[in-house]
C-alpha cells in the first residue's frame, strides 16, 4: 500500500483582479462624468477703456446688425447663410490675408451671428481681425 501524504495548500484570495476591477471602475466614473461650472461663475463682461479708431486704412468693415443680417461695406448680404458670407467677404478680400477686418456688431445682435463671421474669417485665412467697440473718453 501506498499512502502518500497529501500537503494542503493554504486557501487564499487573489487581490490582483479585485484590483484591477476597481481601479477600472474609478477610471470610468472620472472619465464619465461632467462638471457643471456654469452655475458657479457670475460673468461680468468687459468694457473698452479707450475709443477706438474709427478708421483704418485699406480695412475692410463687416457689419452685423441686431438681426443677425450682414453689411459688408455697405452692401447688406442676400441672406445670413455663412457659405453667402464667405463668398462675399472672399471677394471683397480679393485672396489677400493682410487686410485688416473690423466687426461692428449691434449690441442686441446673436453671439452667434459674430461667431459665425470670425469663423468665415478665420477660414478665409484673415490675420488681422478686430471687433469695434463704443469705448469710453478716459478722463
Amino acid at each position: 500500500m501506498n499512502f502518500r501524504h497529501r500537503q494542503t495548500e493554504e486557501i487564499g484570495v487573489n487581490l490582483t483582479p479585485l484590483i484591477d476591477v476597481v481601479f477600472l471602475l474609478l477610471i470610468f466614473f472620472m472619465v464619465s462624468t461632467t462638471f457643471d461650472r456654469h452655475g458657479v461663475l457670475n460673468l461680468e463682461l468687459p468694457q473698452a477703456e479707450v475709443v477706438s479708431q474709427d478708421n483704418v486704412p485699406d480695412a475692410v468693415e463687416l457689419m452685423i446688425d441686431a438681426q443677425g443680417r450682414y453689411i459688408l461695406d455697405g452692401a447688406e448680404l442676400s441672406n445670413t447663410r455663412p457659405e453667402t458670407l464667405r463668398a462675399a467677404l472672399g471677394a471683397q478680400l480679393g485672396g489677400r490675408d493682410d487686410v485688416p477686418l473690423v466687426i461692428r456688431a449691434d449690441a442686441r445682435t446673436s453671439h452667434q451671428s459674430v461667431v459665425t463671421a470670425m469663423d468665415v474669417a478665420g477660414r478665409l485665412g484673415v490675420s488681422r481681425l478686430s471687433i469695434a467697440t463704443l469705448g469710453s473718453d478716459p478722463e
